[in-house]
């Protein structure tokens, strides 16, 4: 899969820009504000519909102007050209594939499939729960169309479910009949949110354990366990995880009425990594932790081709500098000729061009490309 060209409309700093990209390595060199951050960050959005520097897309609107517009090609193996358009107004979002408005988000996403690797990454391992959980659904999201589908669905159940607790705490309302229908329904969605996840992470694990090993020279085992207030294992059906949320969903009814939020879920679960059977969040090195959040990241590419036939594209930003030689090293010979690639940085200093064929380098200042 690559990303031939884009073309930004009043997208932050960019008025107006068009630009064609190599099928190996692309860098965009600049200062920092000058735009290859943001550049980096309209490829995202292309993939994903959403960005992953801020919560409100509409910040990415060039000031003082009513849109921002994404458009780019796709090369795949079935489809050399497969045109994607992103609008982003005050009104909301607009998603085109082939010309064509799609009606939900959940139609575009998987079209244009990314691995994005920031700084801000490396906090994955020791920052909190919800980080965890949006890596899950960004990454699951983008393989699976079913999964995607279930967490919107989940996530519109659990906002219902906590309207009527919250009415029940104010006594505005008093149907605890209805309560038990919304938990039912409720837990059915998470029954399927919760199995895929499980899933996922055990292919993820099976990926990640011999790279961490590469990487660590044969020291260190890696395991990932996904984190639920019920007890899963791999051969359990949806059936039983169902029935053991009902039960949960039972202990926990009088401390939700007492408080008025929903208390059990996947909104609530988290992931957790051991090296050498001990925690890496409690008590790995920064070493330990880096080098598991890479395993991970070279781990969802292999996952997405194994799943999807294709390679994602990789979108490196300014994370090479916080990378010593071995781990950058590993990266840059795992993703060669075989991933197309997208980096910032301030400079190649410090960057093993050695390990790079042939960049492609787009030298950015105030939205501009030389």
């Amino acid at each position: 899969m690559q990303l031939t060209d884009i073309q930004l409309k009043d997208f932050r700093n960019y008025d107006d820009l068009d630009v064609s990209f190599s099928p190996g390595v692309n860098v965009f060199i600049g200062e920092n504000a000058q735009g290859k951050t943001s550049l980096l960050e309209a490829i995202y959005m292309l993939s994903l519909a959403r960005s992953h520097r801020t919560s409100n897309e509409k910040d990415a609107i060039r000031w003082q102007q009513e849109f921002a517009r994404i458009e780019g090609n796709v090369a795949t193996k079935t489809n050399p050209h497969l045109p994607l358009t992103l609008t982003i107004s005050k009104s909301g979002k607009r998603a085109k594939v082939n010309h064509l408005d799609q009606s939900r988000m959940s139609d575009y996403i998987g079209k244009l499939n990314v691995v994005l690797f920031a700084p801000e990454d490396l906090e994955l391992i020791k920052g909190a729960p919800q980080l965890r959980r949006k890596f899950i659904d960004m990454e699951l999201g983008q393989m699976s169309p079913k999964y995607l589908y279930e967490s919107v669905q989940y996530h519109h159940l659990l906002k219902q479910r906590n309207v009527y607790l919250k009415q029940l705490l104010n006594h505005e309302s008093k149907d605890q009949v209805y309560l038990d229908i919304l938990t039912e329904q409720l837990a059915t969605s998470a029954t399927h949110v919760i199995y895929q996840r499980l899933h996922f992470i055990d292919q993820l694990e099976h990926l990640a354990k011999p790279i961490h090993a590469t990487i660590s020279h044969q020291l260190e085992e890696l395991t990932l366990r996904y984190r639920a207030p019920i007890d899963l294992t791999m051969d359990m059906t949806e059936d039983a995880i169902y029935d053991q949320l009902m039960e949960k969903f039972q202990e926990q009814k009088e401390h939700e009425l007492r408080r008025g939020v929903t208390l059990v879920g996947p909104h609530r679960d988290d992931l957790t990594f051991k090296v050498n059977g001990r925690d890496v969040q409690k008590f790995g090195s920064q070493g330990q932790q880096r080098t598991t959040v890479l395993s991970m990241k070279l781990a969802e590419i292999e996952l997405m081709h194994e799943l999807l036939g294709e390679y994602p594209i990789l979108l490196l930003d300014d994370v090479l500098s916080e990378l010593d030689n071995e781990r950058q090293t590993h990266l840059l010979k795992s993703i060669q000729s075989k991933v197309q690639t997208f980096l910032t940085t301030t400079s190649l200093e410090g960057i093993q061009r050695e390990l790079i064929e042939e960049p492609k380098v787009f030298n950015i200042d105030a939205g501009q490309i030389a």
